[in-house]
């Protein structure tokens, strides 16, 4: 009777763990949709890196434009235009443009373009907790990566239950560094200039042009 009662238990967490990750990812699932639904997206955000071990806290705001895989982000003094195939990092104070595949070194990093999409290949996922933000409902979604020596340790996506769009994303590192990312603005179908994902080297003569791939 022990073991029956044992197996039962057993066979009813598991049940309750799949019905709360198969929510988890139907909430995800839907922000991507809309999401992707939108011929761009323009996001206005502020980023917090803390490391409390190391003793840094790095705090500063950004935007970045997305339109498919494209995107341009400015954040902490650098500009970075991905085209869809080729990455270009400008850093004015440097007086350098980096020119690499897009993140091929690190594919742990949750780049702007997947950032709505990262979740589909890698990670667990599960229903976590509900906050009220400023009269707005925000519900967390818990997302572990499968692989235990991944240097994300685990991702908390915070989604906006009446918009379905992000609110923030928190990431702990390996290391137990925290990065916090939360929207500011959230502005969809804006008139975009045509050249606004190409990189025009003319602008940059004076710059070191480093190109490492």
């Amino acid at each position: 009777m022990k073991k029956i009662l044992i197996a039962l238990v057993f066979i009813s967490t598991s049940l309750v763990y799949a019905q709360n990750a198969n929510e988890a990812k139907a909430l995800l699932d839907e922000v991507n949709t809309k999401a992707t639904g939108y011929s761009n997206i323009s996001i206005d955000f502020k980023y917090v890196l803390v490391n409390t071990e190391e003793n840094i806290k790095q705090e500063t705001r950004g935007d970045v434009t997305m339109q498919g895989d494209k995107y341009v982000l400015n954040v902490l003094g650098i500009t970075r235009i991905f085209d869809g195939k080729t990455l270009y990092s400008i850093s004015p104070e440097d007086e350098e443009v980096t020119i690499s595949s897009d993140n091929t070194e690190d594919e742990n990093t949750i780049t702007p373009s997947k950032m709505l999409s990262f979740y589909k290949e890698g990670y667990n996922y599960a229903m976590d907790i509900v906050q009220n933000v400023n009269g707005r409902k925000v519900q967390y979604v818990k997302l572990t990566p499968i692989d235990s020596k991944s240097e994300i340790k685990s991702v908390l996506l915070g989604i906006d239950i009446k918009t379905k769009h992000i609110y923030n994303l928190i990431e702990i590192g390996a290391n137990n560094t925290k990065t916090t990312l939360t929207v500011n603005s959230f502005k969809t179908n804006q008139t975009l200039s045509k050249t606004l994902f190409t990189f025009d080297e003319s602008k940059y003569k004076d710059y070191y042009i480093n190109k490492i791939d």
